[in-house]
């Protein structure tokens, strides 16, 4: 709260500032803008790659293959390299292009009088002191207080999470009052960022940029962190172990090699083989893949991932924090109720195809009484019923009507009254508004506005906003100067809502089934909230309102919130503070919005889903994930597709923990043996960046597993790699290595030559890799599943795989590179056969290992 400024009412004239006042205050105080957070250019993302250990290790081979000589090994060590940094780096950048795209970069245009005449100019050079002239349709640039003005109601949802507009009244001359907060009837004040549905007026700029409402939350964001995605904190901390050990046996081989062999460069090479076959880089880069081809894959869905982590973290929500207005509803206004006088009469949008005749004529005046061109939620609502339920839709009451004059709402009337006058005969009169104020120009007696009153109060603990409507007829020539001197006849009552999105029901229900718990959180009343709620398939029975928050403590609070689904009359504040402590009860909590009142809890809970096309910059600057099409139904793709993720993560994952026993054994075994080296730097990078990546795509493009939906999501303090996932890895690895290092021996043993024998090994190597890749496909035992579950990626990874092989075959050039030798007919026999009976082998020990691989 602060003090409206005495020194600004001294250089406000009825002119409104100068150009010179305005440019020295636009100095000083800054543009009228939110300040933007700093962008991650394409340079900050490499720099980030470039700590990445695997790069070190590829970067440092290649130095010393340099050294060496060897330049075509030095070239696609390099060239490796940059494959990695190439595709983390456009990935990157492009979900920053993405985001950028969706902003408005343009502030509002603003109206106002410099130097005594009126200018439109840019939202962000508007400047405290400014004299505003707002009009129906405009968006407010700064928050202002209302000097003059007629009929002035402004939408400020983004700010209050209520639906309705609020009617706006001109402050006292001179006033000098503590600036007030937004939402309520009967204020002077105006707020940046809110729109004006009907009437004008003149306001005086008070507060612009960070220091209105709307960038005093904007600002406090920066103060709130983001939630750390818990699989890239586990990857690193496993990565980086791995990197530590990595690094403490690769310095003992290199030792062990100049002891045994000699030869400073070579034991260097050969350390650096070792670390890079223990260093489990694919983690990371498993990350990106997942994430982003997610990310892409619900944006088919009209859902933008801004935080590609958060979908993985999505699909284990186990509680889901919805707004109300724009997300669980349509954010405008829609006629649902009709009662005629009497209250015994009465029609509800979901009992008819067609409106009744009876209801005709409340209809039609209820129009009559709104603008032909509207703007206003509730005159909009006026015109959808007679276009989509009027008796004779095609041919509307204003066809043949002029429009004389209207009576627009008074402080002491809420009510409008639109005067008509037809080709013949005595004028219409058409008023809606308040329903007492509507009472009050019928002058009804006692008995029948206790019985207005009786149904308005029925209609409101429905959630309704409830209007009156009343007809009149004047047949002189001269119109009265107040709407009170015509003989008006009370009609009925009409009761609005905002209405529920289509796909909220299925979405809720399908939210449930898959164990997450649905809270509305509503700045709303708690009539509305639970009217919304009890649609929406939520449990209505106990509405927690603000003021009820207040009393308690943060215990207290955490007991409600487990329990509670409909909070309403709520804060931004205590959002945040329900949303931190389903966050201390051990919730992984999602939240949706679309308001700037929102962007704070979105910003604070783990995910943070923002409304695309009514969300404000604000909300999506805080958000995870955008829905670009406001849909809620489109959260459950997105939850679906998480969950999904994160299985297929998990295979990925024992995958890769699997695919690295092998190579580990095979870089270890000659070192330890005193035998030939079998796989250098080049050998391993070309496993780990081709087969392991593109592998990864394999298992990213899996189905969704049948349970996907309908299983609870996993506890929130699992981790990834369980314990179950790494002895059934190990198991795989050892299996693997036992037989290709059979190979390996043996080959050696009849005194093969080196390069036949590396070959050999190699090939094998990878067929046990791709029986690896079947093993893994599926939690199932069942090897149809694995062999007939459709991925045309596995299709397109096993053609590249084949066609590698096919040009080390046939290819000098790249057999000499590889330093293979020529493989014969019963040599890709044997290795087509390890591949085989791994894969036969790790089948038959899955069986009774199914279930538990699982949990």
């Amino acid at each position: 709260m602060h003090k409206i400024p005495m020194a600004s009412e001294k250089r406000i004239t009825l002119e409104g500032l100068s150009e010179e006042q305005a440019a020295a205050l636009l100095r000083s105080d800054g543009p009228n803008e939110l300040p933007r957070p700093g962008q991650r250019t394409a340079l900050r993302i490499f720099l980030e790659v470039m700590r990445e250990p695997m790069l070190a290790l590829l970067l440092g081979s290649g130095a010393v293959y340099l050294l060496l000589g060897e330049l075509q090994d030095a070239l696609i060590l390099l060239a490796f390299a940059m494959m990695s940094i190439v595709i983390t780096v456009v990935q990157e950048a492009r979900t920053e292009r993405v985001l950028e795209a969706l902003r408005d970069l343009t502030s509002p245009r603003a109206t106002v009088t410099r130097d005594g005449e009126r200018r439109r100019i840019p939202g962000r050079e508007v400047v405290c002191g400014d004299l505003l002239l707002l009009a129906e349709g405009d968006r407010v640039p700064a928050d202002a207080i209302m000097r003059e003005g007629h009929d002035l109601q402004i939408d400020e949802s983004l700010l209050t999470g209520e639906s309705v507009p609020v009617h706006k009244v001109p402050a006292t001359e001179g006033i000098h009052q503590a600036m007030g907060k937004p939402g309520g009837d009967g204020q002077p004040f105006v707020f940046s960022g809110t729109l004006v549905v009907r009437g004008q007026a003149q306001c005086r700029v008070l507060a612009t940029g960070i220091r209105s409402e709307i960038g005093k939350i904007g600002h406090s964001l920066s103060k709130l962190e983001t939630e750390p995605p818990r699989l890239q904190a586990q990857t690193r901390r496993l990565v980086k172990i791995f990197a530590l050990a990595g690094g403490l046996v690769s310095l003992g081989a290199v030792l062990l090699y100049v002891t045994l062999r000699g030869g400073w460069l070579d034991g260097l090479l050969a350390g650096i083989a070792l670390g890079m076959s223990m260093l489990p880089e694919e983690f990371p880069v498993v990350l990106v893949v997942f994430m982003a081809m997610g990310a892409w894959r619900i944006s088919k869905v009209r859902v933008l991932t801004r935080r590609a982590s958060a979908i993985e973290t999505l699909g284990s929500a186990t509680v889901l924090c919805t707004d109300k207005t724009g997300t669980l509803t349509e954010n405008r206004m829609a006629i649902a109720e009709l009662r005629l006088a009497g209250f015994k009469s009465r029609w509800r949008q979901n009992e008819a195809v067609a409106l009744p005749k009876a209801f005709a004529e409340l209809a039609e005046t209820g129009l009559l009484a709104s603008a032909t061109q509207p703007t206003d939620p509730m005159d909009k609502a006026f015109h959808d019923l007679w276009r989509q339920r009027g008796p004779q839709a095609a041919q509307w009451p204003t066809d043949e009507l002029n429009l004389l004059r209207a009576y627009g709402l008074r402080p002491e009337l809420l009510a409008v009254t639109q005067v008509w006058q037809g080709g013949r005969g005595a004028k219409i009169i058409a008023a809606k508004g308040a329903p007492e104020a509507i009472a009050a120009l019928c002058k009804c007696d006692g008995k029948t506005k206790a019985a207005i009153t009786a149904a308005v109060n029925e209609m409101a603990a429905s959630g309704l906003r409830v209007l009156g409507v009343a007809r009149a007829s004047h047949a002189g020539k001269s119109l009265p100067e107040t709407q009170r001197a015509f003989a008006f006849t009370f009609l009925g009552l009409v009761g609005l809502a905002d209405p529920l999105r289509a796909s909220v029901p299925a979405a809720v229900a399908q939210c449930r089934s898959a164990g997450i718990r649905v809270v509305m959180i509503t700045g709303d009343y708690p009539a509305t909230a639970s009217a919304i709620a009890a649609q929406a398939g939520l449990n209505a029975s106990h509405v927690a309102a603000g003021a009820e928050l207040e009393s308690l403590d943060d215990q207290a609070l955490a007991e409600l919130a487990g329990k509670a689904a409909v909070f309403a009359r709520v804060m931004p504040d205590q959002k945040l503070r329900i949303v931190n402590v389903l966050k201390v009860n051990g919730e992984i909590v999602a939240m949706t919005g679309d308001g700037v009142n929102d962007a704070p809890s979105l910003k604070a809970a783990h995910i943070g889903i923002a409304m695309g096309g009514r969300g404000t910059d604000v909300a999506r600057e805080a958000s995870s994930i955008v829905l670009l099409d406001d849909d809620f139904g489109s959260i459950v793709q997105a939850i679906r597709q998480g969950r999904r993720i994160y299985d297929n993560l998990r295979k990925a994952m024992s995958f890769i923990f699997a695919v690295h026993v092998p190579i580990a054994g095979l870089a270890l075994l000659p070192l330890v043996m005193g035998l030939p080296i079998l796989l250098g730097p080049i050998h391993i990078a070309i496993l780990e960046m081709v087969i392991d990546p593109v592998c990864s795509l394999v298992f990213e493009a899996e189905p969704e597993e049948s349970d996907v939906m309908s299983r609870p999501p996993r506890p929130p303090a699992e981790p990834l790699f369980s314990r179950h996932m790494i002895f059934w890895s190990l198991l795989q690895g050892a299996v693997a290595l036992a037989f290709v290092a059979g190979i390996y021996l043996l080959a050696l043993s009849q005194g093969l030559p080196v390069e036949d024998v590396r070959a050999l090994a190699f090939f094998s190597l990878i067929m046990a890799v791709l029986a690896l890749i079947f093993v893994n496909r599926t939690f199932s035992a069942s090897l149809a599943t694995a062999l007939g579950r459709n991925n045309t990626a596995l299709v397109g990874v096993l053609a590249a795989l084949f066609a590698f092989m096919a040009s080390t075959l046939l290819w000098p050039f790249a057999r000499n590179l590889l330093h293979f030798g020529p493989l014969h007919g019963d040599d890709l026999a044997i290795s087509v056969a390890t591949g085989a009976v791994v894969l036969a082998s790790l089948q038959l020990a899955k069986l009774p290992l199914a279930k538990w691989l699982k949990s």
